[in-house]
C-alpha cells in the first residue's frame, strides 16, 4: 500500500510539472517565497487587526487565533513530523526552470510546512470569522499548490501538511476560551439608581490600562457625557487608592455610583472601595482582558451605559484572603498586610511567576507574545512550592481559587456563569512524578479532571496552614509575597454591580459542596 501510494504521488507530481497554468510561472513562485517563515500570514494578521473589517474586536481575535494556530502547526511539522519521516525532495528534472525557486529548501520533504501554516492560519481565522476565512482560503490554497508547482513538494506532502494545519487550529480552539460572549445566567436583578448618560456616576479611569490608544476620558465621554472622570496611573497621575477614595466620596455626595475603567487589578480595588462606601459599582471594559466585565456580559462601554440608564444590577460575591499570622499594632498602618479581596482569581505557584515575567516583557513585545515567553520560562525554570492543606504537606505547581464556580476544565479556566453562589472554585496541580507530562496529556485529551496530579473542589472557605517562605501569590493580576498561613473565604452578595443581562434567570446549582 505504501509503495502504491508513493508511485501515485510521484505520477501526480509529474502531471503537475508537465501542465502549464497561465500566469502561474510568474505568480506562484513569488507567492511561495512570500510565505517563507510565515511572513505572508503575519502580514495578513496585522492587516486584519488594523482594518477592523467585520468588527474590530472580531478581526483582532481572528488574527490572534490564526497566528496561534500557525505557531502550533509549525512546531508540530518542524520539531516532530519532519524528523520522523525523512522523505527526500522531488527531483526537479521535469520542472521547468522558470518555476523553480531561487533557493531550494534544505529540509526534508514530508510534510509541507508551508501548507501546514497556510491551512492552520486560515482555519484558525475561519473558526472566529467565516468571512475573513473565506477571503483567505483562495490564498492559502494557492500557497499550498505552489509548493507542488515549483517542485519542492509532492502532492502527498501538501495534503499531510494541510491536515496537520487544520488539526492545529481545532486544537487551539479547544485550548483557548470561547470567542463569543454568552449572556450569563446571573442572579435575578436588584434595583440600583438610574443614571442616564452617566449622571451621578464618578469613574476612576486607569490611564495605563487597555490597548485602544485613546485617552480613557475621551472614550468614556463619548458614551457617558454626564459622568465625572478621575484619572489615575500614567505619568503624573494620582495613585489608584487616592483616586478611588476621592471618587467614592464624590459619588456619595451625588447619590450615584462608583465607576471603574481599567485592568482587573483596578477593578478589584474599586470593588473593595464600593463595598466599603456602600455604593453600586459600574464596570467599563477598559483593561486588556476584562475578565470580570465579560462575566457580567459587558463587552463594550455601551453595555454599561444601557445598564446604568435602566438601573439594572446584580449582587456579586467578593472573595477574601486573610493573613492568619498578621498581628496589627497601633503603630502599624499597613492594612494590606492583613490580606486582601479579589473579584476574579487568587493563586499560589506558577501563575504569579507567569504574571511577573509577562509584565516584564509586555511593554516590549505585546501582551500575547509576552504570555508565550512567560509560559516557556515557567515550564523550563519554575520550581514547585510547598503548602500544607488540611493538615497534609504537598508540593504543587499551582493552587488556583476562583471567586464563584468557573466553567470547563483546566487549572485556570476563563468563564463564570454565576457571580453570587457563595463558593470558591479551587484547583490544584500537584508536583508528583511526571506531573508536567500528565497535566499536558490530561489537558489535550479532555480528561484533566481524572488526572492523578489534578485536584478540584467547591468550597466555602479554605485554610492553608503552612506556605514555604519566598512563595509568591497573585490576585486579580496583582502579585506579592505570600504569608506563612492563609484563610480563603467568601462575602456572599457583598457588592451591587450594574449588569445589562441582570433580568435573566439563574439555572439552579446542583453541585454538592
Amino acid at each position: 500500500m505504501s509503495s502504491r501510494l508513493a508511485r501515485a504521488d510521484r505520477r501526480l507530481f509529474q502531471l503537475v510539472a508537465a501542465h502549464h497554468f497561465p500566469g502561474g510561472d510568474r505568480v506562484l513562485p513569488r507567492l511561495s517565497r512570500s510565505a517563507n517563515h510565515g511572513l505572508l500570514w503575519f502580514g495578513a494578521a496585522a492587516a486584519m487587526a488594523a482594518s477592523g473589517l467585520g468588527g474590530r474586536r472580531t478581526a483582532r481575535r481572528a488574527a490572534l487565533r490564526g497566528t496561534a494556530s500557525l505557531a502550533v502547526a509549525s512546531a508540530t511539522v518542524n520539531v516532530l513530523a519532519k524528523r520522523a519521516v525523512r522523505r527526500r525532495r522531488p527531483v526537479l528534472t521535469d520542472v521547468p526552470v522558470i518555476r523553480q525557486l531561487n533557493r531550494a529548501p534544505f529540509t526534508t520533504s514530508f510534510p509541507s510546512g508551508h501548507a501546514a501554516s497556510a491551512a492552520a492560519f486560515t482555519t484558525g481565522v475561519a473558526l472566529v470569522s467565516p468571512k475573513w476565512g473565506a477571503a483567505l482560503a483562495p490564498v492559502a490554497a494557492s500557497v499550498a499548490f505552489s509548493r507542488v508547482y515549483t517542485g519542492v513538494h509532492y502532492p502527498g506532502d501538501v495534503v499531510a501538511g494541510a491536515a496537520i494545519g487544520v488539526g492545529a487550529a481545532f486544537l487551539v480552539r479547544r485550548l483557548l476560551p470561547r470567542d463569543h460572549l454568552e449572556p450569563p445566567a446571573v442572579r435575578t436583578a436588584v434595583k440600583a439608581p438610574e443614571l442616564p448618560e452617566g449622571k451621578g456616576l464618578v469613574v476612576v479611569a486607569n490611564a495605563g490600562s487597555g490597548s485602544s490608544g485613546l485617552p480613557p476620558e475621551r472614550v468614556i465621554g463619548e458614551v457617558l457625557p454626564r459622568a465625572e472622570v478621575v484619572l489615575c496611573g500614567g505619568e503624573g497621575g494620582v495613585d489608584v487608592t487616592t483616586a478611588l477614595r476621592q471618587a467614592a466620596e464624590r459619588a456619595t455626595e451625588l447619590g450615584g455610583a462608583l465607576g471603574v475603567s481599567g485592568g482587573d487589578g483596578t477593578v478589584s480595588a474599586a470593588a473593595r472601595c464600593a463595598m466599603e462606601h456602600n455604593l453600586p459599582l459600574a464596570v467599563l471594559p477598559g483593561g486588556t482582558l476584562n475578565h470580570f466585565a465579560h462575566d457580567l456580559g459587558i463587552e463594550t462601554t455601551e453595555d454599561t451605559r444601557r445598564a446604568l440608564a435602566d438601573g439594572e444590577a446584580v449582587e456579586v460575591d467578593l472573595a477574601r484572603f486573610t493573613n492568619e499570622d498578621f498581628a496589627p499594632t497601633p503603630d502599624d498602618p499597613s492594612i494590606p498586610a492583613a490580606g486582601g479581596t479579589f473579584v476574579n482569581t487568587f493563586s499560589l505557584g506558577v501563575y504569579p511567576e507567569m504574571v511577573r515575567v509577562r509584565e516584564r516583557w509586555s511593554p516590549r513585545v505585546g501582551s500575547w507574545p509576552a504570555g508565550v515567553i512567560a509560559a516557556w520560562h515557567v515550564l523550563r525554570a519554575f520550581d514547585p512550592v510547598e503548602l500544607e492543606i488540611n493538615g497534609e504537606r504537598h508540593r504543587v505547581w499551582l493552587l488556583f481559587a476562583g471567586n464563584c464556580r468557573y466553567e470547563g476544565l483546566g487549572l485556570a479556566p476563563q468563564r463564570r456563569s454565576h457571580l453570587a453562589d457563595g463558593l470558591l472554585d479551587v484547583r490544584v496541580a500537584y508536583a508528583d512524578r511526571w506531573a508536567r507530562t500528565r497535566l499536558l496529556a490530561g489537558a489535550l485529551s479532555g480528561r484533566l479532571s481524572s488526572s492523578p496530579v489534578h485536584g478540584a473542589a467547591l468550597l466555602r472557605r479554605m485554610r492553608i496552614d503552612w506556605i514555604a517562605p519566598g512563595t509568591r501569590l497573585a490576585y486579580d493580576g496583582e502579585i506579592g509575597d505570600a504569608p506563612g498561613r492563609l484563610l480563603l473565604s467568601k462575602e456572599r452578595s457583598a457588592l451591587t454591580v450594574y449588569c445589562p443581562q441582570a433580568t435573566q434567570r439563574l439555572t439552579p446549582l446542583t453541585t454538592t459542596v
